[in-house]
């Protein structure tokens, strides 16, 4: 019983639109950002990452870095390179990436929906990284950026994704790291009570990424209901700006793993232990990926190894047991490499599957760490059952591709 709504969407003119889309504010940092913008002033990362105005070292969460936030915002409206709907509408927001096409509905989501727990999460976050955000979307009153859900297939809603697709879009552009993007706006009445009926079926939708955004989004919708005292409940701060993929359109990729050191073992020590719970096979000096669920590579000393979990190692009826990321954590790098805690330890550090096996040969190979090991990739029945169970996955589990791209419609909260 998902409740969602149609939104006067907040968008830039199609022949502007390859100049403000940017990539989310998380995946990169103030100079990467700050060298993107570069001579473009219609760019979202004026609004998203507003600190690339300032000198270069400049504190990103200043007082006066959110006001610049706030000041070029209404600078993109004054502008015209933002320009609100007329009317309510949902969007059709699709991806390709190396010929793959996943297609979400863009719609607003409910605030409530996220603090009973109908939209449900699977990973802790870190308050930190809640507030920054909700001052953001306090400073600016809206949501500037969406985030990434998922829901059970729907054949009813996978019908008007069709529908839409055959249209023309409004916006259809190759980003610069070449994946496609398209989206469409939906304005047919009919079409948008389908749109609304069919979620009302759906009885829970899924992070998938942006945990720290839907946090932020809902805390402070919920935040101005409760310090509103004329609060009705279908005020536009109830809503939130989500873009919601059927779960079979949607595919994570391996997030893995590089340690500085061996815990005081030399590599043969080090291999010996491994050999206790996982059947080892040397695998040579070509990259070797994981071809299954408790299948592990591992990189180490110039040479690629296969690892298998030995049955008894893992409990495949535990949706957190029978994770890849729990045996590894368990059994090597807990276990035999001393690392505790993921989210603290300064001895360990992730790498997205995007970036492939030659970033973890890469970063062994230069002496910057000793050891790599590289994950089959989580599934979203993994996932889905995770949340349904209300548990938390250990951290860096999930890497989806391709990420949302910003700019492409803003949700604002009055």
């Amino acid at each position: 019983m998902a409740k969602i709504k149609p939104f006067k969407g907040l968008r830039p003119p199609r022949e502007i639109i390859t100049e403000v889309a940017s990539r989310p504010y998380d995946v990169l940092n103030s100079d990467e950002a700050r060298v993107e913008a570069e001579g473009n002033p219609r760019s979202l990362y004026h609004i998203i990452k507003p600190e690339i105005d300032f000198e270069p070292g400049t504190d990103e969460h200043a007082p006066e870095v959110y006001d610049r936030a706030v000041e070029n915002f209404m600078k993109f409206q004054d502008n015209g390179w933002l320009v609100e709907d007329e009317t309510e509408k949902y969007y059709i927001y699709a991806q390709t990436m190396e010929g793959r096409t996943q297609y979400g509905i863009v719609v607003a989501a409910n605030v409530e929906d996220y603090m009973s727990g109908r939209i449900k999460k699977h990973e802790l976050t870190r308050r930190d990284k809640e507030e920054d955000r909700m001052k953001h979307v306090r400073i600016n009153n809206a949501n500037i950026e969406p985030v990434f859900f998922a829901f059970p297939d729907n054949p009813a809603l996978e019908q008007i994704i069709k529908e839409v697709a055959v249209t023309d879009p409004e916006y259809d552009f190759i980003a610069p790291d070449g994946f496609g993007h398209r989206f469409w706006v939906i304005d047919s009445p009919e079409t948008i009570d389908r749109i609304t009926t069919e979620f009302e079926r759906i009885p829970s939708l899924y992070i998938a990424d942006g945990h720290h955004r839907t946090a932020a989004a809902a805390l402070v919708g919920d935040e101005k209901a409760r310090t509103n005292p004329s609060h009705r409940g279908d005020e536009e701060y109830n809503y939130f700006l989500a873009v919601c993929f059927p779960a079979s359109h949607l595919n994570i990729i391996d997030y893995n793993r590089v340690v500085k050191d061996l815990n005081g073992l030399t590599p043969t020590q080090f291999l010996d232990a491994v050999k206790k719970n996982f059947d080892m096979e040397d695998m040579g000096i070509e990259e070797y990926r994981p071809s299954a669920l408790h299948n592990f590579s591992l990189y180490l000393d110039g040479r690629w190894y296969s690892l298998t979990a030995h049955k008894g190692t893992y409990d495949d009826n535990d949706p957190i047991g029978v994770l890849d990321v729990t045996i590894s954590s368990n059994l090597i790098l807990r276990d035999i490499l001393g690392i505790h805690d993921l989210r603290s330890d300064k001895r360990i550090d992730f790498v997205g599957g995007i970036r492939g096996l030659g970033e973890l040969k890469r970063r062994v190979d230069s002496g910057e760490m000793a050891v790599a090991l590289a994950l089959y990739p989580v599934s979203m029945k993994q996932l889905m059952d995770i949340a349904d169970t209300g548990n938390i996955m250990p951290p860096k589990t999930t890497w989806f591709e391709p990420k949302l791209r910003s700019g492409l419609v803003i949700h604002k909260l009055q």
